[in-house]
């Protein structure tokens, strides 16, 4: 590997998970280098706009991300943005989109709130979570073939269409995902809604497959 565009990569996740910015010194010392380097590798991100400098002299995440990132699967997010909508209103619950980023983790890349709810769970997208935890992760794993050391949580949602978890990425709120049928090259992904109930598990869960299904039908 490159060791400068490794640190380089690394400044960025680090800045990802401290949104209210670090100083140069905090950097380096969160990603082993000497503040030279430090300094050096944060002035080629500004000149990029990948991040910026406030007038704290504090660095935080720039807007030239954005424009990189909605490159990402846009087809799958502008396909997914109207299927998610109508999920999110009809259970009147907080509907997300979520693909498998690794081996292990899986990523929150669309959030849709419901437009009639009062109450519902509000949380940012690019959250980041282990594939094995979250009906998200679960539904993703219930797509694939068996394996000797899956949760039974996974193999129940191969046998209902999909998964259901309470408390394993957000305390006091219950996931229910399904997996979206997989294209040729494409991301693993799983359409969900958070709840805070679930006695209407049915209902909820027949809603978010059949939303899952359609977006697998758009998606080959």
């Amino acid at each position: 590997m490159s060791k400068t565009l490794h640190n380089g990569l690394e400044i960025l996740e680090l800045l990802a998970a401290h949104p209210n910015g670090l100083s140069v010194s905090e950097i380096a010392e969160c990603i082993g280098v000497h503040r030279t380097v430090a300094h050096r590798l944060i002035r080629t991100l500004e000149a990029h706009r990948l991040c910026r400098r406030d007038e704290y002299k504090r660095i935080s995440l720039g807007a030239g991300l954005v424009t990189l990132s909605e490159s990402v699967e846009q087809d799958l997010r502008t396909l997914a943005r109207p299927i998610l909508e109508d999920l999110a209103d009809t259970v009147e619950a907080t509907a997300h989109l979520v693909v498998r980023e690794s081996d292990t983790t899986v990523r929150a890349m669309m959030v849709i709130e419901p437009r009639r709810s009062q109450v519902h769970i509000a949380f940012r997208p690019g959250q980041v979570h282990p594939v094995n935890r979250g009906s998200a992760g679960l539904a993703i794993l219930s797509t694939l073939p068996p394996t000797a050391d899956e949760r039974p949580e996974v193999d129940r949602a191969r046998r209902l269409g999909y998964a259901i978890s309470a408390g394993e990425v957000v305390s006091t709120t219950i996931g229910i995902s399904a997996g979206v049928p997989r294209r040729v090259g494409g991301a693993q992904a799983a359409v969900g809604v958070s709840v805070f109930d679930a006695t209407d598990e049915a209902r909820i869960g027949a809603a978010v497959a059949a939303a899952a299904r359609s977006l697998g039908d758009l998606l080959h």
